[in-house]
């Protein structure tokens, strides 16, 4: 499959430099501490910003997907608790700022939007968003979920401006449930919480 393939690698084009243009990023999300032990073994999330407003995530799953709790293929519209089983998510906010938005995708193609004033305020679902374009694949060792999000609509963020984002997965499992980003503060798993926004998205220098 064209899309397995291209997630296993990550998800640059090609293309040449472009101006303002920063290339593609990959990081691994971690495992909460206190979240038992995963049939997944590591996650892989390729962020690509090739326009202002325009935002391509590409997050791979490696380990035993026969072991994981996927829910089943439904229509790409917007669901509420997708978290409830596994899925991928998507924490941004404008460099310097505390309203944000999380994004949730799940396996089943379903996807989800917030917008908040502050940690955990004023939650409430994000208006004037185009739907994500979500492509799945996969096979027993390797999930792969890609997702294009068009942010231009997004009151209060600046297409090309800079951007705090966190990433994170939910991991169902028969073991019980693990949690991942890329980065967790003391305490419990919460994704919402300022350290997990811990990937900057430089300035596009186009708007």
């Amino acid at each position: 499959m064209a899309l397995f393939s291209a997630l296993a690698v990550g998800c640059d084009s090609g293309a040449g430099p472009r101006r303002g243009y920063h290339g593609p990023m990959r990081r691994l999300l971690e495992p909460h501490p206190e979240s038992p032990a995963s049939p997944v073994s590591s996650i892989a999330v390729t962020v690509d910003r090739d326009a202002p407003g325009l935002l391509r995530l590409a997050y791979s799953a490696a380990g035993d997907m026969a072991a994981v709790s996927l829910p089943p293929p439904a229509a790409a519209e917007r669901a509420d608790e997708l978290w409830r089983s596994t899925c991928f998510e998507a924490f941004l906010r404008p460099a310097g700022g505390e309203a944000y938005w999380e994004f949730n995708f799940a396996p089943s193609t379903q996807w989800a939007a917030y917008a908040f004033d502050g940690y955990r305020a004023g939650m409430r679902p994000a208006e004037r968003i185009a739907p994500p374009v979500v492509e799945v694949a996969g096979d027993r060792g390797l999930f792969a979920l890609a997702v294009t999000l068009d942010l231009s609509g997004l009151e209060g963020l600046a297409p090309g401006g800079a951007w705090r984002l966190g990433l994170s997965a939910v991991i169902a499992g028969k073991g019980g449930v693990s949690y991942w980003a890329l980065a967790h503060p003391p305490g419990r798993p919460d994704f919402h919480h300022a350290d997990c926004f811990a990937l900057e998205i430089p300035a596009t220098g186009r708007t």
